[in-house]
């Protein structure tokens, strides 16, 4: 056959049954290959105790919550929305941790109920002191350095705005006497895609800050575990990155008699490949001869953002009711009325055309799109003219698919209008 790229758990079968059942375009999810990463993050080397937190803005669906409070992950929100989004999946406010942009109206309530805070700036500090003078405090530090697939997904560094910058410590230290606070936490987060080698960096530098706290008992390194999506990619193995990182926390503990807690949260790499975008082929176009063959799909930005914001890179498939040794390349497009919804831009270059070697496309073919399980049904323009959301499903330990949420009714899309 012409297609050299295999879906990582479709084939045409299955995927026959989740259309036939639920419509597409549909995101499925595999249960055991999120077992799998769960116990996988939970084996990360540790010397004196390890807590993994999944981030859940990467996929917030309450079944995938479940199944990873189930293996033993607490909950990294991003906001007070996603705190009480965790809480209603049955996620107890304690495994919750909040660092956000943006601190929630009700966050005295949410800090009454039991949740963590890493304060993200000099203000949040301020407001968090103003409400549990003497209390318990985590502090996120920008520690100068970054690492990510591209600006857009750096989050340290002097070019972001996540954290304290790392040379304000005496006005953290000012704002912690002024209302009697304990810094028990220290966080960062150096970014998505994130190289080994600056992460491992980074949990060394980490430790010249915390000797600055004296009452600091855990350390959270974040996540931005690499994943490799496309097939010349590699994913970080977490024990090669842990053992080192182990060994800093053990020569932190000869070196002061501190033992230092371990926090990671990761989420790409907790669902990005346990995840994918079951789509149809819903029209062939070509501009002749020095132009381009298109395959528009029935999804596209509405569903998958990544491509045409980073240029990011997933593995395409066509699975198809009998085999074609006849092959093309193709320009990949989204249904959407926008020249940028290109589901095949140049690595990087959203701006760039790139064309994927596929079996001659046909209407009604199932196309796959892989690694789609972060930042995809979390993160989309939705409502984009006007397409609902839509369903997602899971694969059961049987392969069979489960509803985890349904396909938006076109009139809910103009409910809350008045």
């Amino acid at each position: 056959m012409a297609q050299k790229i295999q879906p990582r758990f479709l084939d045409y079968t299955t995927a026959h049954t989740v259309s036939d059942s639920f419509g597409t375009p549909i995101y499925v999810y595999d249960q055991k290959s999120l077992e799998a990463n769960a116990a996988a993050v939970l084996k990360f080397p540790n010397a004196f105790g390890l807590t993994a937190r999944y981030a859940m803005k990467a996929s917030p669906n309450r079944a995938i919550l479940k199944i990873f409070a189930k293996a033993g992950l607490h909950i990294d929100a991003s906001s007070g929305h996603e705190v009480h989004r965790a809480m209603a999946a049955g996620i107890p406010a304690r495994h919750i941790s909040l660092s956000a942009q943006e601190l929630p109206v009700d966050l005295s309530d949410l800090l009454d109920s039991g949740i963590q805070l890493n304060a993200c700036s000099l203000a949040q500090l301020e407001r968090f002191g103003q409400i549990k003078s003497g209390g318990q405090v985590g502090i996120r530090i920008n520690p100068g350095a970054g690492s990510g697939g591209n600006n857009r997904t750096n989050v340290g560094g002097p070019s972001s705005s996540f954290g304290i910058w790392h040379h304000w410590i005496p006005q953290i230290k000012a704002i912690l006497e002024k209302y009697n606070l304990t810094a028990v936490r220290i966080h960062t987060h150096i970014g998505s895609g994130s190289d080994p080698d600056v992460w491992l960096k980074v949990a060394k530098m980490n430790f010249d800050i915390v000797r600055q706290f004296p009452d600091v008992t855990t350390l959270n390194l974040g996540g931005g575990f690499k994943v490799g999506r496309m097939p010349d990619e590699k994913s970080t193995d977490l024990q090669v990155v842990g053992m080192p990182v182990k060994e800093k926390f053990e020569d932190f503990a000869v070196e002061t008699g501190r033992q230092i807690h371990l926090e990671v949260e990761p989420g790409t790499f907790l669902v990005a490949n346990a995840g994918a975008l079951l789509s149809k082929v819903q029209d062939v176009v070509s501009t002749g001869e020095g132009g381009y063959e298109f395959i528009k799909l029935d999804a596209g930005m509405t569903e998958l953002l990544r491509p045409s914001i980073y240029g990011a890179q997933h593995p395409i498939s066509l699975l198809q009711s009998s085999e074609n040794s006849e092959a093309k390349d193709y320009v990949i497009v989204g249904h959407c009325c926008e020249s940028g919804d290109i589901l095949t831009p140049a690595a990087g270059d959203p701006e760039l055309l790139a064309t994927r070697a596929l079996p001659l496309a046909k209407i009604g073919d199932y196309c796959v799109i892989d690694g789609s399980g972060a930042y995809a049904s979390a993160m989309t323009p939705k409502h984009y003219n006007s397409y609902p959301e839509a369903a997602e499903v899971i694969l059961d330990l049987n392969n069979a698919p489960k509803l985890i949420r349904r396909r938006q009714k076109l009139e809910e899309i103009w409910a809350n209008e008045v």
